[in-house]
C-alpha cells in the first residue's frame, strides 16, 4: 500500500511529493494521471503565475527539471480546478492564467491540409487538431484576444504574443453569419482567431 504524502504531518512535504511523481510513470516523463483517481488531500500552496514561473510557499522554483517533473503530474478536473496528482493524492494548487505557455509555432503547408506545431515552455512539442483545439478568448472590456491550444487532458497553453502574431500570419479570412473573421486550419479544422 501507497503511503500518503500527508501522513499524519500539518502540511504537505515538497520532498515527498518528488519522490512520489518520481516513482510514477515510464521514464518517459508522461503519467497517466487522467486514469488515477485518487482522494482530494487539500492544497498546497504552490502557483503558476501568468509569466510561466511555478512557486511554493512564495519561493520561485528555479530547477526546471523539477517544474517538469510537477507539470507531468499535473491535470485539471470537471470542477475547473487544477490539481497535482499521484496515485494516492490529489492536491489542488493555483493557476494564475494557463498552465503552459507556447513559445514556439511552426506551421507546415497550407490551406486545409496545413499542420501547426506548438512547443512550450516545457519543451513539449503538440499538434493542434480535433484533440487539441485552438480557441481565443475575447476580453469583453479591452476586446484584447488570449488564445490558448489544447495540452493534454483539460490543460491548456496561452500562446505568448509573438507566437500569436506569427499564427495570424498563416490565418485565412472566412464569412460567418455576415460577418469577416480570421481563422486557422490545423490537422483539416479550422479554428476561428476573431472577427476583422
Amino acid at each position: 500500500m501507497v503511503e500518503s504524502l500527508k501522513s499524519g504531518k500539518e502540511g504537505f512535504d515538497l520532498a515527498d511529493l518528488i519522490k512520489a511523481a518520481k516513482s510514477q510513470g515510464d521514464g518517459s516523463g508522461e503519467r497517466p494521471v487522467e486514469k488515477w483517481n485518487p482522494e482530494y488531500c487539500g492544497e498546497m500552496d504552490m502557483v503558476i503565475k501568468a509569466d510561466g514561473s511555478w512557486w511554493h510557499d512564495g519561493t520561485r522554483i528555479t530547477r526546471q527539471p523539477l517544474v517538469k517533473l510537477f507539470a507531468s503530474i499535473l491535470r485539471k478536473d470537471e470542477d475547473g480546478e487544477t490539481y497535482l496528482v499521484t496515485p494516492v493524492e490529489k492536491i489542488k494548487i493555483e493557476v494564475e492564467r494557463s498552465h503552459f505557455i507556447a513559445i514556439r509555432v511552426d506551421v507546415e503547408g497550407q490551406g486545409e491540409d496545413q499542420r501547426v506545431f506548438f512547443t512550450t515552455n516545457m519543451d513539449e512539442i503538440i499538434e493542434a487538431g480535433p484533440e487539441r483545439p485552438i480557441r481565443v478568448e475575447i476580453d469583453p472590456e479591452t476586446q484584447e484576444p488570449s488564445p490558448f491550444v489544447r495540452v493534454r487532458g483539460r490543460l491548456e497553453a496561452i500562446l505568448a504574443r509573438p507566437v500569436f502574431y506569427e499564427l495570424v500570419e498563416h490565418a485565412v479570412r472566412c464569412e460567418q453569419n455576415d460577418r469577416s473573421e480570421l481563422g486557422i486550419y490545423a490537422g483539416g479544422t479550422y479554428f476561428p482567431l476573431g472577427n476583422i
